[in-house]
């Protein structure tokens, strides 16, 4: 490149925010937007508008280093950048397949303010073909004058650890259809010294979806094992130490628990499902995937069952509602399907997480006395008849067990993420019930 061109991001999610602020980080001058307004001024005073370790931190530096500013004018920030990252939502329809009115929404305001060459990179997780209908949204809405380019560039980023995945990738995926997109968007990336590959655009599409089926079947692989571990007598802990020292399999994504959620893996499974349906190829590996995760739910309500035999009028600690560690992300989380299946049972619950309860509160309001949100997990424990661990949020691992016998009722927890020292818990006393592990036998009740 002959100077520092502008980037831009349309979208500041989940994806959108560790991207403008990852390209600062090295360098880059970035300017980003969204059609939501509150999230932009949220983020123009330094407030990342959801929680993710190192985000805000990297947002207010590069607000003072002014290699990031954040418009809320979604037409001046295309008018301003010459290369522009698609980041906005592609939830899913009730069909399984992925909605894509976001992504055409972006293309047609990019179009409608194109005043120089301008490249558009799919970055946002759409279908194969998704690249060639946002090239043809373009060319309908714009006046003709200006050329551009449509490139992918899926992202890989983890929620919980995303500023650490943009600045550290495994890969970077660009498909590109000319020598100068895949050299400006090689040139972008090449302060990371990382590892490109480089193809077409259908390809770099398929990449991403491919990469999350094969993680969710993973998850669901072991879970299945984990049932047959249960009936057999096996230790899936072992099975799953034992599988991934095969360097051919890896231990990554090997954990039995309660299973897969959050906004990509459900949704962008069903897209692929969808997909592959539609061009008739049969993908009923897959559906049997979905089939194990959601299976996860009514497992672990059963452990519950099998250790308090009526669920009725119960009181119930629930440790964990994001969908995973170090996120306030609730989306498709499985604690959703579990407190409703807790709440339809007659339980009394009381919720705590370090992060996500604002966001379980906007779905699940709190009742006096039968869903009470809790300031902390101890306070979550008074007076429980068992512990529910649905998030393997470290403070979990590193709590002091004794404290917590001292203040629930019975002494019982089940852990739905397998991610606690067992013998430690049964040390102090604790019948331990774990996803594929036979139940322990109940202790004797003294009358």
């Amino acid at each position: 490149m002959t100077h520092r061109r502008c980037v831009g991001v349309m979208g500041l999610g989940h994806v959108g925010l560790p991207t403008a602020l990852g390209f600062a980080e090295l360098g880059w001058t970035v300017v980003g937007t969204d059609s939501d307004e509150s999230k932009v001024a949220a983020v123009t005073s330094g407030a990342p508008p959801f929680f993710e370790p190192g985000l805000e931190e990297l947002l207010r530096r590069h607000l003072a280093s002014g290699r990031f500013r954040a418009l809320p004018d979604v037409g001046e920030t295309v008018r301003q950048a010459e290369i522009l990252f698609i980041c906005v939502g592609t939830p899913h329809c009730e069909d399984g397949s992925a909605d894509l009115s976001q992504i055409e929404g972006a293309a047609r305001v990019v179009a409608e303010n194109l005043n120089a060459y301008k490249l558009i990179v799919e970055k946002s997780t759409a279908p194969v073909m998704t690249a060639r209908w946002m090239e043809r949204a373009v060319r309908r809405y714009d006046d003709g004058r200006h050329e551009f380019e449509v490139a992918c560039n899926p992202e890989f980023l983890r929620e919980g650890t995303a500023v650490q995945d943009f600045l550290h990738p495994d890969r970077v995926v660009i498909g590109a259809g000319s020598d100068k997109a895949r050299s400006w968007l090689c040139e972008l990336y090449a302060p990371l010294g990382r590892p490109m590959l480089i193809t077409d655009l259908n390809t770099a599409e398929m990449i991403k979806h491919a990469s999350n089926a094969f993680l969710a079947l993973k998850i669901s692989f072991i879970n299945m094992v984990s049932d047959l571990c249960e009936a057999a007598g096996a230790n899936v802990k072992d099975v799953a130490t034992g599988l991934g020292l095969d360097p051919r399999i890896g231990s990554h994504f090997l954990q039995a628990g309660l299973g897969y959620g959050g906004f990509c893996l459900p949704k962008d499974l069903k897209a692929f499902i969808h997909l592959a349906e539609e061009l008739g190829v049969n993908f009923a590996l897959l559906r049997e995937v979905e089939r194990i995760n959601q299976s996860r739910i009514e497992r672990l309500v059963g452990k519950v069952q099998q250790a308090l035999w009526v669920l009725k009028d119960k009181r119930l600690a629930v440790w964990g509602l994001a969908f995973k560690p170090q996120t306030d992300d609730i989306r498709d989380a499985p604690s959703l399907n579990v407190v409703r299946r807790l709440r339809q049972a007659g339980a009394s619950l009381r919720l705590y997480d370090p992060a996500a309860a604002a966001e379980f509160r906007r779905v699940f309001p709190e009742e006096p006395g039968r869903l009470v949100y809790c300031a902390s997990a101890i306070d979550a424990a008074q007076g429980a008849d068992a512990v529910l661990v649905l998030t393997e949020w470290p403070e979990f691992r590193e709590m002091n067990w004794r404290q917590v016998r001292e203040c629930v009722a019975l002494p019982i927890v089940v852990d739905g993420r397998n991610c606690l020292d067992a013998a430690s818990l049964a040390a102090e006393g604790f019948e331990v019930y774990r996803m594929g592990e036979a139940s322990p036998a109940p202790k004797e009740v003294k009358v």
